[in-house]
C-alpha cells in the first residue's frame, strides 16, 4: 500500500506531524510480504478554505518545493510545495516525487470539516482532486481545543487504512474527531452531512442606510473551523451532533459528478430544444 499524505493548514502543521508519525509507525509494523511506503507531498503554508483549487497554473507553470524532515517521521520524504492542497495532491499522486500512490490522506485538520464546511474544506478538496485521477481517499479532521488531540485522530485514520485500501477505487471517506482522549471517545458512527451554516456575510439590516461604495463586511463563523456551532436542530446522526455527542463521525462522499436523476430529463430535452431553435434562427 502506498500512500500520499496531505493537508490544508501547511507542512510544518501539528496535525499532518502527528499522522506522519502515525504513518511511519505503520510502515515500521509492515507484515512479511506486504509493502508499505508512504510519501508527504503538503502546501508550504496555510491554505484552510481553498477547498479543491488548484490556483492560477497558466500564469504560474511552475511550483516550488523544498524538502522538509518530520520528528518521528524521518523515514518518510516530505515534501513542501508552494500550492493549495488539490494540487499538491495532484502533483503528488502523478508520480513527481518518485511515488504514485494507491491512496491519499488529508490531515489532520485542525477543526472539525462538518455540515457545509465540508464544501469550502481544503482538507477535503485535496482527496476530491485524487478521485478524478482514480485514487481513493481518506479526509482527518479534530475538533479544535485548548489541547488538541490529534494522536486520537491519527489511531482511528491508521484504523481505517485497511478497509479503505480494499474499498473501490474512488471512495473517499470523511473522518472527524471530537477533541477527547482515546477513554473519553464514545466510539465511532456514520455521520450525515448536517446543513448547519458555515459563513455568514452580515450587512446592513434590510431597510436601512443603503451600502457605500466601498466597505467590509463582517463574516460570522458557525460551523466552520476552528468550531462547531450550534447543532440543536441537527439530528443525533448527524455529523456535528455526534462530534459534540463525543462520537467520531466517518461519512462517505462523493465528488463532482454527473446528475443521473431521471426526473431532471424533461427540463434538460427542453432546454436543448430552445438552444437548438435559437442556433437555427
Amino acid at each position: 500500500m502506498k500512500i500520499l499524505l496531505t493537508n490544508d493548514d501547511g507542512v510544518m502543521a501539528g496535525g499532518i506531524a502527528a499522522l506522519a508519525r502515525s504513518l511511519a509507525q505503520w510502515i515500521e509494523k509492515c507484515p512479511d510480504g506486504e509493502e508499505r511506503q508512504a510519501l508527504i507531498v503538503a502546501p508550504a503554508g496555510n491554505y484552510s478554505g481553498m477547498s479543491s483549487a488548484v490556483g492560477d497554473v497558466f500564469d504560474f507553470p511552475s511550483v516550488h518545493y523544498e524538502r522538509h524532515h518530520i520528528d518521528g517521521a524521518e523515514s518518510i520524504a516530505t515534501y513542501g510545495l508552494d500550492a493549495p492542497p488539490a494540487l499538491c495532491a495532484i502533483i503528488g499522486s502523478l508520480g513527481s516525487f518518485g511515488m504514485k500512490p494507491d491512496l491519499v490522506i488529508s490531515g489532520i485538520n485542525a477543526g472539525a470539516n462538518v455540515g457545509r464546511s465540508v464544501l469550502h474544506s481544503g482538507t477535503v478538496g485535496a482527496i476530491l482532486a485524487a478521485a478524478q485521477l482514480g485514487l481513493s481517499g481518506l479526509a482527518v479532521s479534530v475538533q479544535w481545543g485548548d489541547d488538541v488531540h490529534y494522536d486520537v485522530a491519527a489511531q482511528l485514520a491508521i484504523e481505517v487504512l485497511d478497509e479503505l485500501f480494499r474499498a473501490p477505487s474512488r471512495t473517499l471517506l470523511n473522518l472527524n474527531v471530537p477533541n477527547v482522549t482515546r477513554e473519553k471517545l464514545l466510539g465511532v458512527r456514520r455521520g450525515r452531512i448536517s446543513t448547519a451554516d458555515v459563513v455568514v456575510a452580515a450587512g446592513p439590516d434590510a431597510g436601512g442606510e443603503p451600502l457605500a461604495d466601498m466597505g467590509d463586511l463582517p463574516l460570522k463563523l458557525g460551523a466552520a473551523s476552528p468550531g462547531i456551532g450550534d447543532v440543536s436542530d441537527e439530528d443525533e446522526g448527524d455529523d456535528g451532533a455526534l462530534l459534540v455527542a463525543g462520537y467520531a463521525s466517518l461519512t462517505p462522499i462523493v465528488g463532482p459528478h454527473e446528475n443521473t436523476d431521471s426526473a431532471l430529463d424533461s427540463m434538460i430535452h427542453t432546454a436543448l430544444s430552445v438552444i437548438s431553435r435559437h442556433l437555427e434562427s
